[in-house]
């Protein structure tokens, strides 16, 4: 892979550290509700943090743009709270234990009251962007909301089946994760009010940047440990989960090997030798090399996308953010 930067993570993060603290002001506050188990979940979720990547991309694009200000700060904590929404729906539809290294909401409040919550979360997202008074933000959020929930749909009716395609595993990919990244640039070029083709490149940064992002998150599922990742790992494949490792080997191994995989993964009862067994595998036939090698791919795309923007600290920093996503341990 092409690596162009000796930039680490905490300078790229904080060339918009206050921007961020500012931000995590805003969720803090937005995560208060009138109804107390709102307010309870809410602030766990706040607490509960992450790594702010999301909001942290719109802040760059924006200064990449030429931008600073409130609108900027309130939008950071829109994306994360619909990140966050969606990460509640999903431990419910997934039945997860842990986030984060922490218990899910789901396995504290229920799946009913997390349901609810998450939906909270949504319209409390929107409500803060509806105040920016902005048409074409809005049709962003409504357009990346919509995404998101096909893409859950999509993912339902794709569980335990063995005859998916790349270019259906990429599909789902984009809607779960890779256009909301795509979203937080466009979000930001909007701000920094650049032409409609900046603000298209910025998006094509963030679509291409979020692939590899859940190309590598596939991997890790397989290859890390439950410390580093804060959840059990090989969840993916006990769930059916089709994703892009499984789908190299599934075409790779020989027919009988194949067979009894498909079989493994259909049955939806993988014990933890046979997780091992299947990870072994991949690592034999090439399948978890040849996934990364995709993340490299969609990488450079990804990076390519900056070359026509000045050259900036923001600019060297989102390129050196591509780095970072491929590379991460967690």
């Amino acid at each position: 892979m092409e690596s162009i930067q000796n930039i680490s993570i905490r300078e790229i993060f904080d060339l918009v550290r206050p921007d961020l603290l500012k931000v995590e002001d805003e969720l803090s506050r937005q995560s208060v509700s009138s109804v107390q188990p709102i307010t309870e979940i809410g602030q766990y979720l706040h607490v509960s943090g992450g790594k702010r990547l999301r909001p942290a991309l719109l802040l760059l694009a924006s200064k990449l743009c030429g931008y600073e200000g409130p609108p900027a700060i309130r939008l950071g904590a829109v994306v994360e709270l619909i990140h966050t929404a969606t990460l509640v729906h999903d431990d419910v539809i997934d039945e997860a234990d842990k986030r984060r290294g922490r218990p899910s909401t789901n396995s504290r409040w229920g799946n009913s009251m997390s349901v609810l919550a998450g939906d909270w979360l949504y319209m409390q997202a929107f409500n803060i962007a509806l105040a920016e008074r902005n048409f074409r933000i809005l049709d962003i959020l409504i357009g990346l909301t919509q995404s998101m929930v096909e893409g859950e749909l999509l993912q339902l009716t794709f569980l335990r089946r063995t005859d998916i395609r790349e270019d259906d595993y990429l599909e789902l990919a984009y809607r779960k994760t890779a256009c909301l990244f795509s979203a937080c640039m466009r979000l930001g070029a909007l701000l920094g009010g650049v032409s409609e083709e900046a603000e298209l490149r910025l998006g094509s940064y963030g679509a291409n940047l979020g692939l590899a992002f859940q190309i590598i998150d596939d991997l890790l599922d397989l290859t890390s440990s439950e410390e580093k990742l804060g959840k059990p790992t090989g969840n993916d494949l006990r769930e059916g989960k089709l994703t892009l490792p499984l789908i190299y080997l599934l075409r790779q191994s020989d027919g009988e090997e194949s067979a009894r995989v498909a079989r493994l993964v259909a049955d939806g009862s993988l014990r933890p030798e046979q997780l091992l067994e299947i990870v072994a595998l991949m690592q034999r036939c090439g399948a978890l090399q040849r996934a990364r090698d995709k993340a490299y791919q969609f990488a450079s795309l990804s990076r390519k996308c900056l070359d026509t923007f000045s050259d900036s600290p923001y600019r060297e920093a989102l390129r050196a953010l591509v780095d970072f996503v491929v590379e991460r341990e967690s």
